[in-house]
Protein backbone atom coordinates (compact mmCIF):
# COMPACT_ATOMS: atom_id res chain seq x y z
CA UNK A 1 0.00 0.00 0.00
CA UNK A 2 1.01 3.54 -0.94
CA UNK A 3 1.50 6.35 1.94
CA UNK A 4 -0.03 9.24 0.19
CA UNK A 5 0.75 12.79 1.99
CA UNK A 6 -0.60 15.83 1.14
CA UNK A 7 1.91 18.78 2.19
CA UNK A 8 1.90 22.69 1.39
CA UNK A 9 5.44 23.04 -0.45
CA UNK A 10 7.49 26.74 -0.58
CA UNK A 11 9.05 27.58 -4.01
CA UNK A 12 11.92 26.02 -4.84
CA UNK A 13 14.64 26.88 -7.17
CA UNK A 14 16.39 24.97 -9.62
CA UNK A 15 18.32 24.33 -12.06
CA UNK A 16 17.02 22.78 -15.28
CA UNK A 17 16.89 21.49 -19.17
CA UNK A 18 14.05 20.72 -20.86
CA UNK A 19 13.83 18.51 -24.22
CA UNK A 20 11.28 16.69 -26.18
CA UNK A 21 11.87 12.94 -26.69
CA UNK A 22 10.11 9.56 -26.68
CA UNK A 23 9.94 6.78 -23.56
CA UNK A 24 12.98 4.40 -25.26
CA UNK A 25 15.63 7.69 -25.70
CA UNK A 26 14.33 8.78 -21.68
CA UNK A 27 17.16 7.39 -19.77
CA UNK A 28 20.03 8.77 -21.68
CA UNK A 29 18.13 12.17 -22.01
CA UNK A 30 18.20 12.42 -18.19
CA UNK A 31 21.74 11.05 -18.04
CA UNK A 32 23.22 13.71 -20.05
CA UNK A 33 20.97 16.59 -19.12
CA UNK A 34 22.13 15.32 -15.42
CA UNK A 35 26.44 15.31 -16.43
CA UNK A 36 25.52 18.53 -17.79
CA UNK A 37 23.96 20.18 -14.82
CA UNK A 38 26.49 18.69 -12.44
CA UNK A 39 29.12 19.86 -14.61
CA UNK A 40 28.01 23.38 -14.17
CA UNK A 41 26.98 23.65 -10.56
CA UNK A 42 30.41 22.55 -10.29
CA UNK A 43 32.13 25.24 -12.81
CA UNK A 44 29.40 27.70 -10.15
CA UNK A 45 30.75 26.08 -6.67
CA UNK A 46 27.19 25.02 -5.91
CA UNK A 47 25.59 22.42 -4.92
CA UNK A 48 22.14 20.87 -5.25
CA UNK A 49 19.78 20.80 -2.22
CA UNK A 50 17.57 18.05 -2.76
CA UNK A 51 17.65 14.59 -4.75
CA UNK A 52 17.73 15.23 -9.02
CA UNK A 53 14.52 15.49 -10.52
CA UNK A 54 12.43 14.88 -13.85
CA UNK A 55 9.26 16.77 -14.42
CA UNK A 56 6.74 15.35 -16.70
CA UNK A 57 4.91 18.20 -19.01
CA UNK A 58 3.06 15.77 -20.46
CA UNK A 59 2.54 11.89 -20.67
CA UNK A 60 3.00 11.32 -24.26
CA UNK A 61 4.90 8.65 -24.99
CA UNK A 62 6.30 8.96 -28.46
CA UNK A 63 6.36 12.52 -27.96
CA UNK A 64 7.55 13.42 -24.09
CA UNK A 65 7.72 16.97 -23.27
CA UNK A 66 10.36 16.23 -20.01
CA UNK A 67 12.23 18.85 -18.15
CA UNK A 68 15.49 17.48 -15.57
CA UNK A 69 16.98 19.60 -13.07
CA UNK A 70 17.85 19.94 -9.51
CA UNK A 71 16.64 22.07 -6.79
CA UNK A 72 19.32 24.44 -5.61
CA UNK A 73 19.49 27.04 -2.56
CA UNK A 74 18.94 30.24 -4.65
CA UNK A 75 18.19 30.95 -8.39
CA UNK A 76 21.46 30.78 -10.26
CA UNK A 77 22.34 32.20 -13.62
CA UNK A 78 21.58 30.15 -16.93
CA UNK A 79 24.32 28.57 -19.27
CA UNK A 80 23.21 27.84 -22.78
CA UNK A 81 20.37 24.74 -22.24
CA UNK A 82 20.17 25.33 -18.79
CA UNK A 83 17.81 27.46 -17.84
CA UNK A 84 17.16 29.02 -13.96
CA UNK A 85 13.63 28.48 -12.99
CA UNK A 86 11.15 28.04 -9.59
CA UNK A 87 8.79 25.04 -9.29
CA UNK A 88 5.91 26.90 -7.59
CA UNK A 89 4.94 26.76 -4.40
CA UNK A 90 1.08 25.17 -3.60
CA UNK A 91 -0.40 21.87 -2.40
CA UNK A 92 1.33 18.68 -3.69
CA UNK A 93 0.44 14.86 -2.92
CA UNK A 94 2.96 12.94 -2.53
CA UNK A 95 4.08 9.03 -2.38
CA UNK A 96 7.71 7.23 -2.20
CA UNK A 97 7.66 4.09 -4.71
CA UNK A 98 9.98 1.45 -4.40
CA UNK A 99 10.87 -0.42 -7.32
CA UNK A 100 11.74 -0.69 -10.96
CA UNK A 101 10.32 2.46 -13.41
CA UNK A 102 8.94 -0.02 -15.19
CA UNK A 103 6.39 -0.68 -12.07
CA UNK A 104 5.52 3.54 -11.73
CA UNK A 105 2.03 3.48 -13.31
CA UNK A 106 0.63 1.41 -10.24
CA UNK A 107 1.45 4.43 -7.76
CA UNK A 108 0.55 7.17 -10.11
CA UNK A 109 -3.00 5.48 -10.58
CA UNK A 110 -3.16 4.90 -6.76
CA UNK A 111 -2.38 9.01 -6.31
CA UNK A 112 -4.59 9.52 -9.49
CA UNK A 113 -7.36 7.87 -7.18
CA UNK A 114 -6.30 9.73 -4.02
CA UNK A 115 -6.89 12.91 -5.32
CA UNK A 116 -10.17 12.28 -7.20
CA UNK A 117 -11.81 10.61 -3.88
CA UNK A 118 -10.54 13.49 -1.41
CA UNK A 119 -12.27 16.11 -3.74
CA UNK A 120 -8.42 17.76 -5.26
CA UNK A 121 -7.80 18.21 -9.06
CA UNK A 122 -4.47 17.40 -10.63
CA UNK A 123 -2.50 20.96 -11.50
CA UNK A 124 0.10 20.86 -13.77
CA UNK A 125 3.22 18.91 -13.72
CA UNK A 126 4.06 15.60 -11.66
CA UNK A 127 7.70 15.43 -10.62
CA UNK A 128 9.60 12.65 -9.92
CA UNK A 129 12.23 12.91 -7.19
CA UNK A 130 14.89 10.05 -7.54
CA UNK A 131 17.23 9.11 -4.07
CA UNK A 132 19.47 6.47 -6.43
CA UNK A 133 19.74 5.15 -9.60
CA UNK A 134 19.76 1.94 -11.65
CA UNK A 135 24.26 2.12 -11.72
CA UNK A 136 23.74 2.29 -7.77
CA UNK A 137 21.67 -0.79 -7.00
CA UNK A 138 18.98 -3.24 -8.00
CA UNK A 139 15.99 -1.99 -9.77
CA UNK A 140 13.94 -3.43 -6.71
CA UNK A 141 15.77 -1.33 -4.50
CA UNK A 142 14.82 1.91 -6.51
CA UNK A 143 13.43 4.88 -4.77
CA UNK A 144 11.24 7.72 -6.40
CA UNK A 145 9.54 10.51 -4.71
CA UNK A 146 6.70 10.98 -7.10
CA UNK A 147 4.95 14.74 -6.30
CA UNK A 148 1.66 15.79 -7.57
CA UNK A 149 0.19 19.65 -7.49
CA UNK A 150 -3.08 19.53 -6.81
CA UNK A 151 -5.83 22.36 -6.08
Amino acid sequence: MLKIELTEEKTQPVLSIRATTNLEALPQVIGESYMKIMAYLQELGEEMVFAPFTAYHNLDMQNLDVEMGFPVAKLLPEKDTIKAREIPAGKVVSAMYKGPYSGMEQPYSEMAAWIKENGYTPAGVSYEYYFNSPQDVPETELLTKIVMPII
